[in-house]
């Protein structure tokens, strides 16, 4: 029996394996257990708070086995993360604009699901970000996450990865929300769009400023109020630096894509859109917007609706034009008539309308098909299923080699 390893990270080493239950390709994430400090709090947080989250863009914990010298949690198998499918991918990092709109559409989609759960991801970035074989996009790594409620908790400031932090963490706060994962998945749009991180900086003060030379200096009662809503915080004098157009930094975004952008890289935590919010962005409900799914037919795989967002609900039959005002005089016969054809003409020119809009929708979401097909099978004749090229290692009962 062996299986193949993958990854191996900080405190972890990952494992690609195959259950003998299931027949299921899996990943074994396994740590080491150290005999005095005993189970690290960043697993025992990912397995409590992994248990809850079952969502198709979250990463699906299946087991957990446990002995004395480690832990193994057992996941659903993903081939590659975020970084590495945009260095295979992209033109230079940056990827096709219609795939930007699907994953991103999935991260956000994620992110709500945890917040919604009351869950801060507290550590999204690329690294962090899985990726199928079916373009399905889910959140991995939890180790950080944190389960928030009321009273609000102080939280640690020592979260995010430097380039995806929020400014508010980066001033100091403790008493951050949900807002600190909607900067991050501002930050991954960006670089998607890109290839390349938007704020790269080598310290806490450091990306501040990288953050100011962007989205502006925000004014004096700005930062007097986010000092206010976090006493932690001390400010300091920043330099005054303008706003920049995100059309500008990143020439290859559209305009609705730099809108949202503006939305979700607010400098004001308050101001930010939530994820839910972003949800209904033009960027995604727009006619001319929507988003093919790489795969059709994938539960989780598909874009939003291709409808403008609110969705009004099932279609309800109208109720007759003067149904329950007094009926008119026999002599009105003829301007009733007349009235009513009017209407049946005005709702068959509607009809049509729709018609040609979805028609052309179904043309174009065709065409994104094709498009994104072609792009998965160069991935899959690249990386041809049944080649693992690692070596292999001893493997736990019960998991067999992924051939």
């Amino acid at each position: 029996m062996n299986y193949i390893q993958v990854r191996e990270g900080t405190y972890a080493t990952v494992y690609k394996g195959r259950s003998k239950n299931s027949n299921e390709i899996v990943a074994l994430k396994e740590i080491h257990l150290d005999a005095e400090e005993g189970t690290p709090s960043t697993a025992i947080r990912e397995i409590s708070l992994m248990k809850e989250l079952k969502h198709v863009n979250i990463v699906r914990l299946h087991d957990v086995i446990h002995t004395e010298t480690k832990l193994v949690l057992i996941f659903e198998y993903c081939e590659q993360d975020l970084k590495k499918y945009m260095d295979t991918h992209g033109e230079r990092g940056a990827l096709d604009p219609q795939v930007v709109r699907s994953f991103m559409y999935q991260l956000l989609k994620g992110t709500a699901f945890c917040h919604e759960n009351r869950v801060l991801h507290r550590d999204l970035k690329p690294q962090n970000l899985l990726i199928n074989r079916r373009g399905e996009l889910k959140l991995g790594d939890f180790g950080l996450a944190r389960a928030f409620g009321v009273p609000v908790n102080t939280f640690s400031n020592e979260v995010v990865t430097l380039w995806y932090r929020a400014p508010d963490v980066l001033l100091g706060s403790r008493t951050y929300n949900t807002s600190i994962d909607v900067w991050s998945c501002g930050c991954i749009f960006a670089e998607m769009i890109s290839g390349v991180p938007l704020f790269r900086g080598r310290d806490n003060q450091d990306q501040l400023v990288h953050i100011m030379r962007i989205v502006g200096t925000p004014d004096e009662r700005t930062l007097r109020r986010i000092a206010t809503d976090s006493p932690e915080i001390v400010l300091k004098v920043y330099p005054k630096y303008p706003k920049i157009p995100f059309q500008q930094i990143i020439p290859k975004a559209s305009p609705q894509a730099c809108d949202l952008l503006d939305r979700l890289l607010q400098f004001d935590p308050a101001k930010r859109l939530t994820a839910v919010e972003a949800l209904t962005h033009p960027y995604f409900t727009s006619a001319n917007t929507v988003p093919a799914p790489l795969y059709p037919g994938v539960p989780g795989n598909m874009g939003p609706p291709a409808y403008n967002y609110p969705y009004p609900g099932p279609m309800q039959q109208q109720q007759p034009q003067g149904f329950g005002q007094p009926m008119q005089p026999m002599f009105s016969t003829h301007a009733a008539q007349a009235q009513a054809q009017a209407q049946a003409q005005a709702q068959a020119q509607a009809q049509a309308r729709a018609h040609h809009a979805q028609a052309q929708a179904q043309a174009q979401a065709q065409a994104q098909v094709q498009a994104q097909r072609q792009m998965m099978q160069a991935y899959q004749s690249q990386n041809p299923q049944g080649q693992p090229g690692f070596d292999g290692v001893p493997y736990p009962a019960g998991y067999g080699h992924p051939s």
